[in-house]
């Protein structure tokens, strides 16, 4: 994930989003204000994420900045499916209605973007661009692992610290509330950023005559974030329908059939709106004007995709530019 800063936030567009007060403002939004972050203008901060913002001001710009890793990633995982992460430009949430529903796709919205902060925080203070931290200090002096023992060595991702104030800033809101929804989506951040800290791997380097590897040094380094993509995609399979239980502080299944949901289960509270029409109440963008795949008998199928109602083929002949030929 790079940070790349983008554009400059106009009072008028902040103004806008205050009118748009149906649906909770969440800290996605800062997504929008580009590299100049204004802490007081971002609708939707409790008081804790309002100060986190205003005593680290470059974090939040690496936040905003890496936002756009995160989406991309979610709209790949679904890029065939009948909800394929659409965001909504004009709504300060990105997602519109589709958060009033405590549905399995909010889950992994949640779980996703939580992820999205560890890995971006993490991978900003491996290179040196924030002041509030840098390479994690932990790894230090000799350890060993299956292949014998090695030196800490390079620059390993301060995970631990992402994961902390990832856990800080972003469950700040969902703290406060302490309500059925409010548990379901502190669940799935954590959901989220365990799946980052999961795919942390070894990373060494030979020393020795000859290549002979007599000694290693080694550094840990969050894999690539497709990995937490998929892991995620494969957790949204199987999400696990909740209720709260009778002391308001954890979960039980809400069918008997039902596991009961572990840490790395993401959990939902509701069935999923249809996706097929387009219906401002749920959310839902429909799929009508979407490409479907004619052979197909996947979620990609025209069958599944325009759910019943038809679709057009067309033929279409694109003139490309031969790259790399031999001739």
């Amino acid at each position: 994930m790079h940070l790349l800063p983008s554009g400059i936030c106009f009072y008028l567009s902040v103004a806008i989003c205050w009118l748009t007060a149906e649906i909770d403002a969440s800290w996605w939004y800062m997504g929008t204000l580009g590299s100049q972050v204004m802490c007081d203008n971002i609708p939707g901060l409790v008081n804790k994420q309002r100060q986190l913002c205003r005593q680290y001001p470059k974090v939040m710009q690496a936040i905003g900045a890496g936002m756009k890793d995160w989406i991309s990633e979610c709209q790949y995982q679904f890029r065939n499916h009948r909800w394929n992460c659409n965001t909504t430009a004009r709504d300060h949430n990105l997602f519109g209605r589709l958060l009033i529903r405590s549905s399995r796709e909010v889950a992994f919205v949640y779980a996703i973007s939580s992820a999205g902060v560890v890995y971006t925080l993490a991978q900003a203070c491996s290179q040196g661009e924030l002041d509030s931290c840098s390479c994690d200090p932990t790894k230090k002096g000799s350890s060993q692992d299956a292949k014998g023992s090695f030196n800490w060595g390079g620059c390993s991702d301060h995970v631990e610290h992402a994961i902390r104030f990832s856990q800080a800033f972003v469950d700040a809101k969902e703290r406060k509330e302490r309500d059925a929804r409010a548990l379901m989506n502190l669940h799935n951040n954590r959901a989220g950023r365990k799946a980052v800290k999961r795919f942390m791997t070894l990373e060494c380097k030979c020393h020795g005559v000859s290549g002979s590897c007599s000694v290693r040094t080694c550094w840990l380094a969050m894999a690539d974030f497709r990995r937490t993509g998929d892991h995620l995609r494969k957790r949204y399979n199987g999400a696990v329908q909740v209720a709260v239980n009778q002391y308001g502080t954890g979960f039980t299944a809400a069918h008997t059939h039902f596991k009961r949901p572990s840490k790395n289960d993401l959990v939902y509270l509701e069935d999923s709106p249809d996706y097929c029409i387009r219906d401002h109440e749920s959310g839902s963008m429909g799929t009508g004007g979407r490409v479907c795949n004619r052979t197909s008998r996947g979620v990609d199928g025209c069958e599944v995709m325009c759910c019943g109602r038809g679709y057009d083929t067309s033929r279409v002949s694109r003139t490309t530019k031969c790259c790399e030929c031999v001739f």
